[in-house]
């Protein structure tokens, strides 16, 4: 298992812990141990459910308990996983959500189902290389986020999850027919001022986003009459304008990133990370998923994606007041690529099922 640094390093490498091994024996015959707990290893089972997915089982369970018991367990937990004590932590509901997670990953006990992810595939025009990313989430801590493009779109999908968004939704959506020019270093630091031009965007989109569907509606009921020929020549200007604002947009967008520009978060954003950078490349509008405990109401909230350099990226989720810095992993994966676009593309999808 691949750990994300303590909180809120994002700078510094993933943490290796092994779970489980496999001792091949003579006679095609093999033995499995489990890792997990600290008593050293001990009698495991895995089986095979299907092609990519298998399932872990420990048989010994007694093995991960302490003499101390749960509080013992806890406490050990909480210094592997956030490196500090509770004591430490004062915020009462940062507390809440440590017990939270403690207590629903330690009932499983090492009993866990794998099902294989694919790294994202890329292009030669990305903004960045695509990739897995540890970001940071407030009182959540750190989590492990994949960042792919999709054309016009690209999408931050939850490898880890928390009680709010949990593994496999899409937890930030960047238009990158979109870019954002931001205020000088004076205004950028007025929060409402970076608020209006973000929500000027979010209407923009809305107003795009509402012609093309009149359009596409004038579309259909011209060709049920018979009469298409009237309504494709203002849909194709539309279109062929529309086109031409996102194209001038982008080529504008990247020769800014030619200069990095200062950046500083404006006053009354809260971020878990001081040492973010104080220059970035670009900007785009995006939405950000929030939701409350496990996982109610759902929504998409404006916000605005920050290009820091090839490794870092930000996200400033406008409702929350709350900043989000993400590091690249660099962690080697082998055999990890997706044999195929759509292959890649329907795996988004069945991670994100699963959660939905």
């Amino acid at each position: 298992m691949y750990l994300p640094p303590h909180d809120p390093h994002v700078d510094d490498p993933m943490r290796f812990k092994p779970l489980f091994r496999i001792h091949l024996m003579e006679r095609k015959s093999a033995t499995v141990e489990c890792m997990y707990g600290h008593k050293g290893p001990h009698n495991g089972h895995i089986q095979i459910v299907k092609k990519d997915e298998f399932s872990t089982k420990c048989n010994q369970t007694d093995h991960h308990r302490m003499s101390g018991g749960r509080q013992e367990e806890f406490r050990t937990w909480l210094r592997e996983e956030w490196g500090r004590t509770l004591e430490d932590i004062f915020h009462e509901h940062m507390q809440e959500l440590i017990l939270m997670k403690f207590i629903y990953t330690s009932q499983y006990d090492n009993c866990l189902t794998y099902r294989r992810i694919y790294l994202p595939p890329s292009n030669a025009d990305d903004l960045l290389k695509p990739g897995l990313f540890k970001g940071t989430y407030g009182s959540h801590g750190l989590e492990i986020v994949m960042l792919s493009f999709h054309g016009k779109k690209a999408k931050g999908t939850k490898i880890t999850g928390d009680p709010n968004i949990p593994a496999g939704q899409q937890t930030v959506e960047i238009d990158l027919a979109h870019p954002i020019q931001l205020p000088d270093i004076e205004n950028l630091c007025n929060f409402n001022e970076l608020s209006r031009i973000v929500l000027e965007v979010q209407e923009q989109v809305r107003r795009e986003q509402q012609e093309e569907e009149e359009g596409q509606d004038e579309e259909e009921g011209g060709s049920r009459q018979g009469d298409s020929q009237q309504v494709e020549q203002p849909v194709q200007r539309d279109d062929a304008g529309a086109e031409g604002t996102e194209a001038a947009g982008v080529a504008a967008a990247q020769e800014s990133a030619l200069t990095s520009q200062p950046f500083v978060l404006p006053v009354g954003v809260i971020s878990r990370n001081e040492d973010y950078p104080r220059t970035c490349r670009m900007c785009f509008y995006g939405t950000g998923l929030i939701a409350g405990h496990g996982f109610t109401s759902p929504e998409r909230t404006p916000g605005i994606f920050i290009l820091f350099d090839d490794d870092r990226f930000g996200f400033i989720w406008l409702e929350l007041k709350s900043f989000s810095l993400y590091s690249r992993i660099k962690v080697s994966f082998q055999n990890a690529e997706a044999p195929s676009r759509e292959a890649f593309d329907e795996m988004l999808k069945n991670i994100q099922s699963m959660t939905t």
